[in-house]
């Protein structure tokens, strides 16, 4: 077994449950588990059954970041003129012509570079939401993606089942038949989940939204997902549109309709909810139904700013998303911590939300919303999971008396060193698991590809 003595670190910011901040803080990792936390005095005794030590002077580091909201496949189609301007509805319009193109090595490719693009802002663990499946594809290309970016990996069966045919959003093309959308659920749970502590690869469900799947999709989906013990995952209450098309279509508002077709729960998560109103944030804070808070893809948007103190306060579990990069534009989940951040004190006033809280919530708070009790702190029994920054850069100049707080007031930042699973993704900036120029220069091909042949 492999031994690891990291010490010497500026800060460690633990994210235990009493907030635990140590200055001149240690860790010792057994193969890719956390053995202990300490000061680096406190530990030392241990050291010489280490195999490697590293001295992290100049460092602060803090759990891995975890992402609970993407759409991977959305990186081939950042910036698309046309779709610049628009508000969701007529955003996703826009863009369904082109995805109808996709292929499947071009999920594989996007998959791959934008758990890259995580990886190095210091996400360690992230989820994917990949809602259509044409000309072939299957979840398993973004799955073998992660496996070789080497990101801890919550993929989600995504599906649309209602088209425009049937006063649905999306184009009949790119919706499936609603038996063989769960069956290919089973087939994947069955194939790849694996619900083991320190799992690399959970399996969750997740019919896109209520404006492209029935109420039967739903109410099936969420059968299927208790049966099975895993995860359920959708949009909902992302902007007035979204609620103005559930009091139209089903004469609810969207928490009526996720508590009625079984859509609450600690398995649950709900990407945005920026317009849930104070009777929702109480039914998701009692049944501990999660939220994925996506800022920067909701101003992108204009979709409003979501109450996320207020949720907080309420008790709703609530994690950070970076959405997809057609909307969100970039994959930086320190860059979205600091936007939560802002936003709140834009909308409540100063002392909304402190730079601690909003680093909690983009690493414990989405291990809390993605269910997992193994990532999101720095403690013995948990994943080897940890984003490791410098110090001695321009960015951080001025900050020794907060470095930790510097993370999100002096950002958006990116850390020098990034482990997942006790192995080193990033190191010195650089990607190690694949070559960055390889998948740049296919990813270019795909999307100039894709493009060609847009409508």
């Amino acid at each position: 077994m492999t031994k690891l003595f990291l010490t010497h670190f500026d800060v460690l910011a633990t994210m235990n449950d009493a907030g635990d901040e140590l200055t001149d803080g240690a860790l010792i990792i057994e193969d890719n588990v956390i053995r202990h936390v300490g000061t680096h005095e406190a530990l030392l005794p241990l050291a010489d059954a280490c195999d490697e030590t590293f001295d992290m002077t100049g460092h602060v580091v803090i759990p891995g970041m975890v992402n609970t909201h993407h759409h991977l496949f959305q990186n081939l189609t950042r910036l698309i003129p046309e779709a610049q301007n628009e508000s969701l509805f007529g955003w996703l319009q826009t863009l369904y012509p082109i995805w109808m193109n996709l292929e499947p090595d071009d999920f594989y490719i996007s998959a791959a570079l934008g758990l890259a693009e995580l990886a190095l802002s210091g996400c360690t663990t992230s989820s994917d939401h990949q809602y259509i499946y044409p000309n072939g594809t299957r979840l398993d290309n973004a799955i073998s993606a992660a496996a070789d970016v080497g990101m801890r990996f919550t993929a989600t069966r995504g599906s649309m089942s209602i088209g425009e045919s049937n006063g649905g959003l999306p184009p009949d093309a790119l919706t499936e038949k609603e038996d063989d959308i769960l069956e290919e659920c089973i087939r994947l749970v069955d194939t790849h989940h694996d619900a083991s502590r320190h799992s690399m690869l959970h399996i969750a469900l997740a019919p896109c939204s209520p404006f492209s799947v029935s109420r039967e999709l739903m109410r099936d989906t969420a059968a299927l997902a208790k049966d099975k013990g895993v995860g359920l995952h959708t949009h909902l209450a992302e902007n007035q549109e979204d609620i103005d098309y559930s009091l139209h279509m089903f004469n609810q508002r969207p928490g009526d309709y996720a508590q009625e077709l079984g859509w609450t729960g600690d398995h649950v998560w709900h990407a945005h909810c920026v317009q849930l109103n104070d009777e929702e944030i109480s039914l998701f804070a009692k049944t501990k139904t999660g939220i994925a808070h996506c800022p920067c893809s909701n101003m992108r948007l204009s979709s409003g700013i979501a109450p996320i103190r207020k949720m907080l306060d309420a008790g709703v579990q609530v994690g950070l998303g970076v959405d997809g990069s057609s909307s969100s534009d970039s994959g930086h989940m320190m860059n979205e911590a600091r936007q939560a951040m802002l936003l709140q004190r834009v909308l409540t006033g100063p002392d909304a939300m402190t730079a601690r809280e909003a680093l909690r919530v983009a690493t414990r708070g989405g291990a809390d919303v993605l269910n997992r009790d193994d990532i999101g702190q720095l403690a013995p029994g948990y994943s080897a999971d940890m984003a490791i920054f410098g110090m001695n850069c321009i960015d951080f100049a001025g900050t020794q008396t907060d470095p930790l707080a510097a993370l999100v007031f002096c950002g958006p930042v990116k850390p020098r060193h990034v482990m997942i699973n006790g192995r080193f993704v990033v190191k010195d900036h650089e990607l190690t698991t694949l070559s960055m120029g390889n998948l740049l220069e296919k990813h270019d091909k795909s999307a100039r590809a894709l493009l060609a042949k847009r409508p």
